[in-house]
């Protein structure tokens, strides 16, 4: 028999059942719970190879990952190799080739990458040991082919060119290479010279010099068994030749002398880019580990800490404003406060972030941003231990960090535990704005009076100018020039290090250059000769008779035409000691009429046009910063005239890159030459220029 339950007995339940709660005080919080991660197994290979095992057989799935803990490379004027090898390493092996080997992994329904840092797979339990043969395949016999080296370096190049503009790749780059140095592991810059520099022997090198099993580590993770893994692994990976990575030295990273404003002209940008920067060496073995992370998510973790809350919320400046705190046992790494906000606010929006990191680490703060902190922590770390690559990840930091073996069991446990003071001991410890690199990448023209006018803590910061490569570059004395006098310099400068950098052109003394070209089946030759002497020569010869010459040498020189020979005047001199100097892009720096006219097209390409003097106008890549067209002016009999060079095949000689093509278009025609060889301090001497 069903009793029926009235709304007044229900009500009556209710009341009775609220009074006999105290809600006065807070309830007695659980314990934090013990995490039980499973205990891997594990063997090692005679060439060096560790290998982790955790079986888990609740789904029929399998991961797999291959780490190489080597410590990081300089890669010197090959930056880039490291990327490209990664890019070559997957494709197949040698006794798969690469569409094959794409169409299997398919099939089995499963996941392949391999890189110069090691390789992932994960797939069904039952094609494991496929799965697992092909990933040794791939990573200890690789295919490298100059098809595909070409084609994964043109892809690399394509890259490059298409960031070249963007923003956010612009802040990265400066971002690290002012917190390390060009000549760290990690403060080094990809460029197309670099890549360009590159060949199929390089990858080969570096494959077989760092990737070697001393420092490698394997775990799987899923539905297997440990003799079944370790039967697999020892038929698999044993071919693996033993060997040791070479270890390098190099200099350790310091943060600046004084905190200082590092900032970077970008006229497109409609909004900056800001971070606040300096190098901590934490380590996830240290004792103030994991009152960093928390500290570190209380400043700028996610929407509840303060720099969102304060930037977005309270000004409205800015979308989203984070900080991130990384650890690594090799080297420093960068604490960063980081946003974007618009041109208008950037110079606000550095002081209150310099507000928010100096009060996390003079205020302490409060019991309930602590319990907030310490409960998504919590949530998070639990959420995570669904995933197999958690797990695999947690085995591999146990063995590589050096971590206590209960270090992952007892982590609810010690997060509880952290306290108040302990937080702003860590915040302290590994926050500063003492020795702090505020990067600004944006407008210039809208940002920098307003960021010079910048103090903190009753002191004027400095502000200190760097290109788009983090080059220092002098300090414009009025930043309303800043999108033209400052541009056009950095123009200049950007073709000068494209082409080899200002120190080795400055080291050539003289060069000469030898070009043919065929004109409705006659053959014309071109030389030029040039030092850096005030000397220059220059001859056109057709079917080997000498049509054209000029010569300068000093203050005085001469035109021939066929047999007549007839002195300079005075301004035809002037014209040709311009075109005399070896590179003449080095006197242009100190030129103080140069003009940028915009941003044209030549060809497929976009240009930046600068107007030299009223007779000479030169366009160069906006993405390489090479040379591609200059257009001289001149007046032949009451009628102006242009003669129009285009360059194009730039190959590298002694060290410095010149065009193996050249275009000269006179009116309705144009004359293609092909350079036929170029000798840098050789082949020049004074009878040249007699």
């Amino acid at each position: 028999m069903k009793i029926p339950v009235f709304p007044s007995v229900l009500l009556l339940f209710t009341v009775v059942l609220h009074a006999q709660i105290d809600r006065s005080n807070p309830p007695t919080p659980y314990p934090a719970p013990k995490i039980y991660v499973q205990e891997p197994g594990r063997f090692e290979l005679k060439n060096g190879l560790n290998v982790l095992v955790v079986e888990n057989h609740k789904l029929p799935r399998v991961s797999i990952w291959l780490t190489l803990d080597n410590p990081p490379v300089t890669q010197g004027d090959k930056v880039g190799v490291s990327d490209l090898t990664s890019g070559l390493l997957g494709k197949g092996s040698q006794s798969i080739p690469k569409d094959d080997f794409y169409d299997e992994v398919d099939f089995l329904g499963a996941t392949l990458y391999v890189s110069d840092k090691g390789a992932s797979a994960s797939c069904l339990s039952k094609y494991f040991p496929r799965i697992l043969e092909l990933m040794a395949d791939a990573a200890l016999h690789p295919n490298f082919t100059l098809e595909e080296f070409q084609k994964e370096k043109d892809k690399l190049l394509t890259r490059i060119k298409a960031q070249e503009k963007d923003i956010s790749t612009i802040a990265t780059r400066v971002q690290s290479t002012l917190a390390y140095g060009k000549n760290h592991p990690y403060g080094e810059i990809i460029t197309e010279k670099t890549v360009h520099n590159l060949s199929l022997a390089d990858i080969k090198h570096h494959y077989r010099t760092y990737f070697v099993p001393a420092n490698a580590y394997l775990v799987v993770v899923g539905d297997v068994t440990f003799d079944h893994v370790k039967k697999l692994v020892t038929q698999y990976f044993t071919p693996w030749t033993k060997a040791t990575p070479p270890s390098f030295s190099y200099s350790k990273p310091m943060d600046a002398r004084y905190t200082q404003i590092n900032l970077v002209n970008v006229p497109h940008a409609v909004q900056s880019e800001v971070a606040v920067q300096h190098l901590t060496d934490l380590k996830m073995k240290d004792e103030d580990y994991l009152a960093a992370l928390l500290a570190n998510s209380l400043l700028g973790g996610g929407t509840q800490a303060r720099l969102f809350k304060n930037l977005r919320e309270n000004k409205g400046y800015t979308y989203g404003a984070y900080s991130s705190l990384q650890d690594n046992k090799y080297s420093p790494m960068p604490f960063r406060a980081y946003t974007q906000v618009r041109n208008a606010v950037t110079d606000s929006a550095v002081v209150e972030i310099l507000k928010e990191i100096n009060r996390i680490i003079t205020e302490p703060i409060t019991e309930e941003e602590l319990a907030i902190t310490k409960a998504k922590h919590a949530g998070r770390f639990v959420m995570d231990l669904e995933k197999p690559e958690t797990i695999a990840n947690y085995a591999l930091n146990i063995e590589i960090e050096q971590l206590p073996d209960d270090f992952y069991e007892t982590y609810l446990e010690r997060l509880e535990a952290i306290s108040v003071e302990e937080v702003q001991k860590a915040a302290q410890n590994h926050f500063s704005i003492d020795k702090a690199r505020i990067i600004v990448i944006g407008k210039c023209s809208e940002v920098a009076d307003n960021l010079n006018e910048i103090t903190f803590k009753g002191q004027k910061v400095p502000v200190l100018w760097y290109d788009t490569y983090a080059h220092e570059i002098e300090k414009p004395g009025d930043t309303s020039i800043i999108t033209e006098e400052i541009i056009v310099k950095t123009i200049l400068n950007n073709y000068i290090r494209a082409i080899g950098g200002k120190e080795k052109l400055e080291n050539v003394a003289s060069y000469t250059m030898q070009a043919k070209a065929e004109i409705e089946g006659i053959p014309w030759e071109l030389e030029t000769k040039k030092t850096r002497e005030n000397q220059f020569m220059q001859e056109v010869k057709v079917m080997g008779y000498s049509v054209q010459k000029q010569v300068l040498n000093g203050n005085k020189g001469y035109r021939m035409l066929q047999d007549h020979r007839e002195s300079l005047a005075p301004e035809e001199r002037e014209k040709i000691q311009e075109e005399a100097a070896t590179f003449p892009e080095l006197n242009y720096l100190s030129a103080g009429d140069i003009t940028l006219q915009g941003i044209e097209s030549i060809g497929d390409k976009k240009a930046y046009k600068l107007k030299i003097n009223n007779q000479k106008t030169i366009f160069y890549d906006v993405e390489t910063g090479l040379k591609l067209q200059e257009i001289n002016s001149d007046t032949v009999e009451g009628q102006l005239v242009h003669h129009i060079l285009t360059f194009d095949d730039y190959r590298e000689v002694s060290g410095i890159k010149f065009p193996f093509t050249r275009f000269h278009t006179i009116g309705p025609q144009r004359f293609e030459f092909t350079v036929k060889e170029i000798k840098v301090n050789e082949g020049v001497s004074p009878p040249d220029f007699e």
